[in-house]
């Protein structure tokens, strides 16, 4: 891709949700390790291990398993990593993105989140992708995890394992 005035730009997707939650509620279900364990990933995975060092050069780390074959042993691992750059609750998050298989392609994610009148609107903004098709491959991986993110939150009532 390429801009007007015909420098290389890096791919980047933008995805927009509404959540019936308040800022609060999914900010925390994005910064506290048990609450993304629940929710991330695509459909058909789990994720096997998470853990973030909430704090501005902390790191996160996310092990996401395909369910397909898991029970023969087979469900190929993921390991999604990162380290904070913005934290601003409830409202932003900035965060450096990499898969550990190839950490030499580092790409930045901005959440952002908006009160509104039924809860939540979630802006999700990654960029500075390696190329397109990697860019592309996220839109399934994100569009599946916000739409998994949204029904945890919108279907368990505060202290039931939601903030």
């Amino acid at each position: 891709m390429t801009s007007a005035a015909g420098t290389a730009v890096a791919p980047c997707i933008t995805l927009v949700r509404r959540i019936k939650a308040p800022p609060e509620r999914v900010f925390a279900a994005w910064t506290d390790p048990r609450l993304l364990a629940k929710w991330f990933g695509p459909h058909r995975t789990h994720v096997a291990h998470a853990q973030a060092e909430l704090r501005i050069g902390g790191g996160f780390r996310i092990v996401i398993v395909e369910d397909a074959d898991v029970r023969a042993g087979r469900g190929a691992r993921h390991e999604a990593c990162g380290t904070w750059r913005a934290i601003e609750a409830p409202h932003r998050l900035v965060f450096d993105w990499w898969w550990a298989a190839t950490a030499e392609r580092v790409s930045q994610v901005t959440v952002s989140l908006r009160p509104i009148p039924e809860g939540t609107e979630l802006t999700l903004l990654h960029e500075r992708f390696a190329d397109e098709a990697s860019a592309t491959r996220h839109v399934r991986g994100w569009t599946e995890s916000l739409e998994r993110l949204a029904s945890l939150i919108e279907t368990t009532k505060t202290g039931e394992g939601t903030p």
